[in-house]
């Protein structure tokens, strides 16, 4: 592997664990519905494991509620019971053909709670940064013991400070994206 391509690599891991971020971030309630808080909700419909957008047509009619309309009416019991499961706080009303989700507002308590885990979530993916980091200098490290590569200590010694200016701007856009979210939490 070449020096251009561990970074490539270490950068690609750094940028898919902040995509990851993001998604994990927009299924936080903040008392105000959105589609993400359900959208990746995992229904055992017929013994496979499945995302609830998968399986229906999520839509926010106002901003205290959202409607859930199945492709099949009957998953409406599979969605329902999945939806009491996920820990949500929230108590799905089927009514015929679709379910309807009511947004409660959001207690001080539950907005303490929901706030830590939005900073453990930053927490798991700096953590995975700096594992996408620590991979990169391994490879560097390999490199330039290797006898046959042509990369000089000087362009070693390069190669990781680029690194680490990958982990710090991605570390940044990580606390970013949560100080956003646990704002919007506080606020909401």
């Amino acid at each position: 592997m070449e020096l251009d391509e561990i970074l490539l690599n270490a950068e690609e891991h750094m940028e898919k664990a902040v995509t990851y971020l993001k998604g994990e971030l927009r299924g936080v309630r903040t008392g105000r519905a959105s589609a993400g808080l359900v959208e990746f909700t995992k229904i055992d419909y017929y013994g496979t494991q499945s995302d609830l957008r998968q399986l229906a047509r999520v839509s926010v009619p106002e901003a205290t509620q959202i409607l859930i309309t199945p492709f099949d009416p009957g998953s409406i019991q599979a969605i329902v019971k999945a939806l009491q499961s996920s820990g949500l706080g929230m108590n799905p009303i089927a009514d015929g053909k679709q379910i309807r989700l009511a947004i409660p507002p959001l207690t001080g308590e539950r907005r303490h709670q929901l706030a830590g885990s939005v900073k453990q979530m930053g927490e798991d993916s700096k953590v995975t940064i700096r594992n996408a980091r620590r991979d990169g200098n391994k490879h560097i490290d390999q490199l330039a013991k290797d006898k046959s590569s042509r990369t000089s200590e000087d362009d070693a010694k390069n190669a990781k400070e680029q690194i680490q200016e990958l982990l710090k701007q991605y570390e940044s856009e990580v606390g970013a994206l949560i100080v956003h979210k646990a704002k919007e939490i506080q606020e909401a």
